[in-house]
């Protein structure tokens, strides 16, 4: 039977991912806010999948749903221009990450998951494929590059490789899309990582330390975690979000509820409040 979460800590959560109408998410400076106080958050998910989203945020109601026709959808429509305008400010980091889903990471977490899922220098030939290589090798010569330009250069034709290539580069947190433009055709304009985050990228983290960081981030922004939470939010496997947690409990940061739930060992309900 799945366990339900306890009213207080559903309250401590509409406050923390702004589901209350008075916290809705308007600008792209509240939207920075956000990333900043929960550490990463999920751009356009809705209630279904969970966890702190813009998208839910702009509508600030715990049911947000996306509905069929997002185009004619007003709170669709925000929740789309605000993640362009905090993609383009670049205060914080964006991209499709664990799972390919498209999320925020503020500057601080950028290190630990670089760490979980980045590809050193080094790695790169073994690790990545002869595709998205090919895409890298442009854009480190080029810098910064628009979708059809990138595609034509990097010799890869096919829509479908092409965009497996990019997303296997922004998983890997080498590529990341810095600009949306939209006249005369829609397209983005991609770059380096390094581009906008050099100092965080080169911060060398290890792998403990980053599930620990990760699992505190998504734990102080839910205030308890149920089984199987932090590695559906993440993408990380359970066993390394278990690890994640453990630490946590290890030095007292979190209690151990019950087989795979966490909770907050002090949640002050005043902070909670932006």
């Amino acid at each position: 039977m799945a366990r339900i979460l306890p009213e207080e800590i559903e309250t401590y959560r509409d406050h923390m991912w702004r589901r209350t109408p008075d916290l809705r998410i308007e600008s792209a400076i509240e939207a920075e806010q956000l990333v900043e106080d929960v550490g990463f958050c999920a751009a356009l998910t809705d209630a279904r999948r969970g966890g702190p989203s813009l998208y839910v945020a702009v509508c600030g109601r715990r049911d947000a749903h996306l509905p069929r026709n997002v185009q004619k959808d007003p709170e669709a429509s925000l929740a789309w221009t605000l993640k362009d305008d905090v993609m383009q400010r670049g205060r914080v980091y964006y991209a499709k990450l664990g799972k390919g889903r498209a999320t925020f990471v503020a500057p601080r977490l950028i290190p630990h998951f670089n760490a979980l899922w980045g590809v050193p220098r080094r790695k790169e030939s073994e690790m990545l494929s002869s595709d998205a290589r090919a895409v890298l090798k442009v854009l480190r010569r080029e810098w910064e590059m628009a979708t059809g330009d990138l595609r034509k250069e990097s010799g890869i034709e096919e829509r479908k490789r092409f965009t497996r290539a990019l997303d296997e580069l922004q998983r890997a947190m080498k590529v990341i899309p810095g600009e949306a433009l939209y006249k005369p055709w829609f397209t983005y304009i991609w770059m380096i990582s390094e581009g906008r985050f050099a100092k965080e990228l080169a911060v060398k983290v290890k792998r403990e330390t980053a599930l620990r960081e990760v699992a505190r981030a998504y734990l102080k922004g839910a205030g308890m975690t149920l089984r199987g939470e932090l590695a559906k939010m993440t993408g990380l496997s359970r066993p390394d979000a278990g690890r994640g947690n453990h630490a946590l409990v290890d030095e007292e940061y979190a209690e151990r509820v019950g087989e795979g739930v966490y909770r907050l060992a002090q949640i002050d309900y005043t902070e909670s409040h932006p």
